[in-house]
């Protein structure tokens, strides 16, 4: 599934931009144009950002790979401990459920937080999906 980059948490105006001139306007694309620490570094100076901040558009667009992640879910995610597809694939799903749960609790981000049955379906397709970004 793809998401425009703009769409991402944390993307800037600016670096959306830069990232538009190299051709790059959804996640798969920067999955793929940041893959590695080189290609990260690279694009950071390219877009005139910090190492870190492509990291993080990096890891966002790579857990948007997977269907019904994005917005509130990426950054409940996020917050109890998983950004990467990686990370989301090696989860046990009644642990994260109740992580995520205790999460939103606390920060109040949806009102509607995933099931543990969308969270199941979320590792497995996690552990379906290729591995991409290397660090």
């Amino acid at each position: 599934m793809t998401t425009p980059i703009k769409d991402l948490e944390g993307a800037i105006d600016e670096v959306v931009a830069k990232l538009h001139e190299r051709g790059i306007r959804d996640n798969e694309q920067l999955v793929r144009a940041a893959a590695t620490p080189a290609l990260r570094k690279e694009l950071a100076g390219f877009c005139g950002c910090e190492n870190a901040d492509i990291l993080h558009l990096a890891n966002r667009s790579d857990l948007a790979r997977v269907r019904g992640i994005s917005g509130v879910y990426s950054d409940l995610l996020e917050i109890a401990g998983v950004d990467t597809v990686k990370e989301l694939a090696s989860r046990r799903a009644d642990h994260l459920y109740a992580k995520i749960n205790e999460t939103n609790e606390r920060d109040k981000l949806t009102t509607k937080p995933p099931t543990q049955s969308m969270v199941q379906n979320w590792i497995s397709q996690a552990k379906s999906l290729p591995p991409v970004l290397t660090y």
